[in-house]
């Protein structure tokens, strides 16, 4: 596990990293018009004309959120203020997924933990019903005290999880190894908050204090640069790579982001299911020998 104090450069660049996040701008959704509340019995709130959304959570209940739309690739941005204090066992939820046994799944999830200690941002890929591809980070900032963005780069070469612009994971398309990658299956945008003491924090020792409920994130500024499914088929015309507006499609790390994904994965990465030989005895999964 590495350490979240590290040398004075890497005091540095997060600053850096947050100075450049505070110039980023997406064209906001509307949450009354991009989503529906799923559930939570009013614990779910649209705010401000559609441009605020918060889930809570108290001892009866959690909520949740879905997108309107089904997306077969796109880039998703969202803006989340995660739950400030003591969020000891309880679980943020922000992800793609399709239906069925066979489902593909992106996965963004927060886990909480006690006032003080940091959040850990846990990521995964499903596809075809196959998850085990777990890869988790501290982040380089408070992520309760202001609003960050949580972006989904997925195309039919690879799949991008980025905070604030920093790519902290890629999982590229590896089919000619016999990879599955999501690509048939369009998916839905999925958020939840919901009580997970049994494993969330610390492996399920450190219980979900309810004297401190209801426990609240909220979330602002959705933008999806994105094919849309519907009836069958899919917003993206054959051509659609060649305008600017879609360059996404094709989108790739160039050596500038690389950079910055090396820099993430050393300094904040606490698990790496590809560097986990004792779950995998019998040799790791084939995408972890490419890496």
């Amino acid at each position: 596990m590495k350490s979240l104090h590290s040398t004075c450069s890497t005091i540095t660049i997060p600053s850096l990293l947050v100075l450049l996040a505070s110039f980023m701008s997406a064209s906001a959704g509307n949450f009354n018009q991009d989503f529906d509340i799923t559930w939570g019995d009013g614990r779910a709130k649209i705010l401000n004309n559609g441009d605020l959304l918060t889930l809570s959570l108290d001892k009866a209940s959690g909520s949740g959120f879905q997108s309107k739309n089904e997306y077969l690739y796109g880039k998703i941005d969202m803006q989340l203020k995660l739950v400030p204090g003591n969020s000891a066992g309880t679980v943020t939820a922000y992800y793609l997924s399709s239906k069925g046994s066979n489902w593909d799944e992106i996965d963004f999830e927060f886990l909480g933990n006690l006032s003080g200690d940091p959040y850990i941002l846990h990521t995964n890929v499903f596809s075809q019903g196959k998850g085990n591809r777990e890869q988790q980070f501290y982040l380089w900032f408070d992520p309760t005290a202001d609003f960050h963005t949580y972006s989904i780069l997925w195309n039919p070469q690879r799949i991008v999880f980025s905070v604030d612009g920093t790519p902290i994971r890629e999982f590229k398309n590896m089919e000619s190894i016999g990879v599955p990658f999501p690509k048939s299956q369009p998916m839905r945008i999925y958020s939840s908050l919901w009580n997970a003491d049994d494993w969330a924090t610390r492996g399920g020792l450190v219980k979900t204090d309810w004297s401190q409920a209801p426990f609240t994130a909220s979330y602002r500024n959705f933008n999806a640069n994105a094919c849309t499914w519907s009836s069958g088929s899919s917003s993206c015309g054959s051509n659609s790579a060649s305008s600017s507006s879609s360059a996404w499609l094709s989108e790739e790390l160039d050596s500038t982001r690389q950079d910055r994904l090396k820099w993430v994965q050393k300094n904040y990465m606490i698990y790496n299911y590809c560097a986990d030989t004792k779950r995998f005895p019998q040799g790791l999964p084939p995408e972890c020998k490419t890496a």
